[in-house]
């Protein structure tokens, strides 16, 4: 295999498909190509170029993604990793395929990883920015570029974990990707989360009250939830991690740094509190919800 493909891409060749027409993709000439021609690139930084067009450059700016990975690496959210890998652990105890839908930097997913020796992981980001960092987070990591709202450019049936932390979702196409014993594991904030941030800056991005109710509806027809876990705690602020923490968010698109200036001290600690969903598919009826074209859900 020449040495332009990475090592952890390499698995995934039998699995991927042509995002344009559904044809399997091969190696060739130094990009992925399918039998009709059409071509995506392998990035230097290791990652895939499967989404092309507009999009292919949305997502989180160099901004969010620097803040992301200064937060994570100084470990404010690794209770959230924790569980998160101990959920895959219970559903994925041997080898098998984890796909991490909205991956960001791949903090989550090489967590994930490092619990199961003998899993593969693909991420799948909009950000190409978030993507090079997400190509180097694991060795059996690989990453591609990817929009949630399209259906995914994998076979049917080859996840048996589909991560979905803090991202979009795209409730028939996680289906469709799983396995029948597969799990979904969604990870998404409760109204506690970063509560002392939201209550100095207004301009955060506030928790919908009816988020949890939205996500019932929108995965009821496709999943079952197996358990449920909370994880609440406090995380410190010193010098700028308050700022980073902001910047990593959503709400870094509404903020500068002079509109966080204009708010005064910020806090010296946090309150992180999310819900951790693992989530077993439903069994498709015929005509029935599980066979309705892609929609997807947020938040």
């Amino acid at each position: 295999m020449p040495a332009l493909l990475p090592p952890a891409l390499e698995p995934f060749l039998d699995l991927l498909r042509c995002p344009v027409c559904r044809a399997r993709l091969r190696l060739g000439r130094g990009a992925l190509r399918c039998p009709a021609g059409h071509t995506f690139d392998i990035a230097r930084q290791g990652y895939l170029s499967l989404l092309t067009g507009t999009r292919a450059t949305s997502g989180d700016d160099a901004a969010m993604v620097q803040a992301r990975d200064r937060f994570l690496s100084a470990g404010g959210y690794a209770p959230i990793r924790g569980a998160l890998a101990r959920l895959a652990a219970e559903a994925l105890p041997g080898r098998g395929t984890v796909v991490d839908v909205g991956c960001g930097t791949g903090y989550h997913l090489a967590g994930v990883l490092d619990q199961l020796p003998d899993a593969r992981g693909l991420g799948l980001d909009t950000s190409v920015r978030a993507l090079r960092l997400a190509a180097r987070a694991h060795r059996r990591a690989a990453a591609a570029s990817w929009d949630v709202f399209r259906p995914f450019p994998l076979d049917d049936g080859v996840a048996d974990v589909v991560l979905n932390v803090f991202a979009p979702r795209n409730p028939p196409e996680f289906h469709r990707l799983l396995r029948p014993s597969g799990r979904l594991i969604v990870v998404r904030p409760t109204e506690r989360h970063l509560a002392e941030l939201r209550g100095r800056v207004a301009a955060m991005v506030t928790i919908d009250p009816d988020k949890e109710e939205r996500l019932r509806r929108a995965l009821g027809p496709f999943f079952a939830a197996v358990g449920t876990r909370k994880v609440e705690y406090t995380v410190p602020l010193a010098g700028q991690e308050a700022i980073e923490l902001v910047g990593m968010t959503p709400s870094a698109r509404h903020l500068n740094p002079a509109d966080l200036a204009g708010h005064g001290a910020l806090p010296d600690q946090v309150t992180v509190s999310v819900l951790a969903t693992s989530y077993r598919p439903r069994r498709p009826r015929a005509g029935g919800p599980a066979c309705r074209p892609a929609s997807a859900g947020r938040g």
